[in-house]
């Protein structure tokens, strides 16, 4: 059996396409699929878009946010 190294270094190898498919099976076995709950972040993400559409929220640029959560964690 490969350790943890080897199998790191095998993987990364792999075409893209198959790291990632490597990647959502391992990150699977860690959270598995839950399909009412996926129904859920699906009528959330639409409304959050329906939201965005009709101008009653803002959105907010993407680094924004990644800096206020770097900087909210720095401290």
């Amino acid at each position: 059996m490969h350790g943890v190294k080897e199998i790191i270094l095998e993987a990364e190898s792999l075409p893209v396409e198959e790291r990632a498919v490597l990647v959502n099976s391992l990150l699977c076995t860690l959270n598995p699929p839950d399909s009412d709950l996926d129904r859920k972040w699906v009528e959330v993400a639409k409304l959050r878009l329906k939201e965005l559409r009709s101008a009653r929220v803002k959105a907010v640029p993407g680094n924004q946010v990644f800096d206020k959560i770097q900087e909210r964690f720095s401290r």
